[in-house]
């Protein structure tokens, strides 16, 4: 099996990584055990950094590629999503902090499907600056909550953070909506 030339690039490499690593952060989270918690938190940080670290990169080294532009969201939303469900079973995020973790995963979801959908119509609907401070508002938020644990004080700020978050999350999700009406209303 050969291995596409655009798979083996450095920020893609660092997308898949970040994809990889996401196992084994939620794993050590649900250990409970503080040494872990710690590794889980390095772990996390690192993955996170490496999202604009693949972009930087990209960009920088003029190595974009259809392959990468598809899978950073997609290592981003799996980041998200799944630490969101870890940290629901935690008991981290529970009662009120649910809905801003559903509103999160909703849109998340219903984004993916309407960029398949716009995709297949060959439409390209272009991340916005606005859904880029969404991404780093979400992981500056679950990287407090997952060092909350071990750092008193961080609990309110993180718990915070994630509700501004899915205000964002939810806004960017309606802009979305709307700039591609036209195209799902047949008027385009």
């Amino acid at each position: 099996m050969n291995i596409p030339p655009t798979l083996t690039t450095l920020p893609n490499l660092l997308t898949l990584g970040r994809i990889a690593a996401i196992p084994l952060i939620c794993l050590l989270l649900v250990s409970g055990w503080e040494p872990l918690l710690w590794l889980a938190l390095l772990l996390y940080i690192a993955a996170a950094v490496s999202d604009w670290l693949d972009g930087f990169l990209a960009r920088r080294m003029n190595l974009n590629s259809a392959l990468g532009k598809m899978l950073d969201p997609i290592a981003d939303k799996l980041l998200v999503g799944a630490l969101l469900i870890t940290l629901a079973w935690t008991r981290q995020l529970t009662g009120w902090d649910l809905i801003p973790a559903i509103a999160i995963m909703m849109r998340e979801i219903f984004i993916s499907g309407l960029r398949e959908y716009l995709g297949k119509i060959d439409v390209d609907v272009p991340v916005t600056w606005l859904a880029k401070w969404k991404t780093t508002i979400q992981l500056v938020a679950l990287g407090l909550l997952i060092a909350a644990p071990m750092l008193l004080g961080l609990v309110f700020i993180g718990h915070f953070l994630l509700w501004v978050a899915a205000i964002l999350t939810v806004w960017t999700g309606w802009e979305y909506l709307r700039s591609a009406w036209p195209h799902l209303a047949g008027q385009v």
